[in-house]
């Protein structure tokens, strides 16, 4: 998994002070930080004695996303599941099914199925025209597309047949693929690494998309990469602001000669200077 980076400079700066804070509220505080900052960070709040961070932790765990312990399980599952068990868990899969996406085992022990993703955007994106131009349009929040993939493809393979599928001529680089799991009445959002397989993901967790579910956001960088931008969408975005400035203006006037006019219909009922 990879960690929020956009916290991950703030979490740095705070991690030895918040760790000194954790010590003395807490025992056994299940303290985490960045990973840059675990050979620097100690604590005494463990109930066997001091624990040093000196192990790697996952970046769930970072997070405070999803239980460190579901991130290791799924680590062993993708290490010794033969084919056998990915056989019977693909009979399960399908058997759970209740619509028509089901998996397919092929001979080499590759398998195919569907994953839902569900589109999370709040910046407009470019799509080709038909004619070699190019449009700049906001997707519907929570719209929800079907791929057919393998358990070969990656997250990167997946962003870029999400965009392929809408002919979205944006860089790739701009998105990224998330996990949405819910668990006790709460609900992870946790980002994917490029190189994880959805498809092997969805296995474990069944179809029910409730269980998990995957999400395509922007990139959360804690700033706009702007270098990823060509040229017209930069001027699509610059004329979608002005749009924006306007209009917000044209409120901000509308409201202030409402208050102006009662004002002024008050002054008259009391009969002072209209």
């Amino acid at each position: 998994m990879v960690c929020w980076s956009g916290m991950g400079a703030a979490i740095c700066k705070l991690s030895v002070k918040l760790s000194q804070q954790m010590k003395r509220r807490s025992s056994g505080c299940k303290y985490t930080c960045h990973p840059e900052c675990r050979e620097r960070v100690s604590l005494d709040c463990h109930p066997g004695g001091p624990v040093a961070l000196d192990t790697p932790l996952s970046q769930d765990h970072l997070n405070n996303n999803t239980p460190a312990i579901d991130v290791e399980q799924e680590r062993e599952l993708r290490t010794h599941l033969s084919r056998e068990e990915i056989r019977q868990k693909v009979e399960l899969y399908n058997s759970s099914s209740k619509d028509h996406l089901k998996m397919t085992l092929n001979p080499s022990g590759v398998y195919t199925g569907f994953i839902k993703v569900q589109l999370e955007l709040r910046r407009p994106i470019t799509v080709r025209g038909g004619q070699g131009g190019e449009e700049a349009f906001y997707l519907p929040q929570g719209a929800i597309n079907t791929l057919h993939i393998s358990s070969n493809n990656t997250v990167r393979q997946v962003i870029q047949a999400l965009l392929t599928k809408f002919t979205v001529a944006d860089n790739p680089a701009k998105y990224a693929l998330y996990k949405r799991c819910r668990r006790d009445e709460q609900v992870y959002m946790c980002k994917l690494s490029e190189g994880e397989h959805p498809l092997f993901l969805r296995l474990l967790a069944g179809p029910n998309t409730d269980t998990l579910g995957f999400v395509l956001r922007e990139q959360q960088t804690g700033e706009v990469m702007w270098d990823a931008f060509s040229v017209p969408e930069l001027s699509n975005f610059l004329r979608m602001l002005e749009k924006e400035e306007t209009e917000r203006v044209c409120s901000v006037t509308r409201r202030y000669d409402n208050y102006r006019l009662k004002l002024q219909e008050a002054m008259r009922a009391a009969g002072g200077p209209g």
